[in-house]
């Protein structure tokens, strides 16, 4: 039996960490801009798989490894947070693009749209942290089938941010055409974008030697 509070909880735990700029929302935004809001809803698909292949992973033990394995969750994080900081540089540097500024990219087939929502997914230090650190503090062992109270909330982050990212993908483009009418707010954008990644990047660095 999950607690209704768990499940809010859960739901505002994934709500901000869906709404701060990461690789899923890079990969999805730059998608549905350059290839369409179809492109973006494929690649969405892969993300989903992503996080049910973390969450099927973390109730089957992966937690556990890591508190057996710690250095596998350390280097996890620190690979994690050399990714963002990687991003954060590509949007501040000089030329760097904003996360809704329209570009052209390459056309990509349907399997690659997928397949590389799936890889960013996997490759984003916010599933594992959310997953492997976050929801496993609502988890109340005294309340019954541990695996299954995972398995619940895991599906309530997963649905919080299919409809968040949905929402994303569908405004995408009428964003980029906004802020391509107004440039100045590009250069803000950019900036507020690529030093929040940078924040999280650092966080997660600083954080890195702490145990699972």
């Amino acid at each position: 039996m999950v607690h209704s509070s768990a499940v809010f909880g859960i739901a505002l735990v994934a709500l901000g960490m869906v709404l701060t700029p990461g690789p899923n929302m890079i990969y999805l935004v730059s998608r549905s801009i350059s290839q369409g809001v179809s492109a973006g809803f494929v690649s969405l698909l892969g993300t989903a798989l992503g996080f049910v292949v973390y969450m099927t992973m973390a109730n089957l033990g992966l937690a556990a490894v890591f508190v057996v394995v710690p250095w596998l969750y350390v280097l996890l994080k620190v690979a994690g947070a050399v990714y963002l900081l990687h991003l954060a540089w590509k949007t501040l540097r000089p030329g760097g693009s904003a996360l809704f500024e329209a570009r052209d990219l390459p056309k990509d087939s349907r399997w690659k749209l997928f397949r590389m929502g799936l890889v960013t997914n996997l490759l984003n230090p916010k599933a594992a942290v959310m997953y492997v650190a976050l929801i496993p503090q609502f988890v109340v062992p005294a309340d019954g089938n541990v695996m299954l109270q995972g398995f619940v909330l895991g599906g309530v982050q997963i649905t919080v941010s299919m409809i968040v990212n949905s929402l994303i993908i569908l405004a995408a483009g009428t964003i980029a055409a906004y802020l391509q009418r107004r440039p100045a707010r590009i250069k803000w954008q950019k900036r507020v974008t690529g030093t929040m990644l940078g924040g999280i990047g650092v966080h997660l660095l600083v954080q890195a030697p702490a145990p699972a």
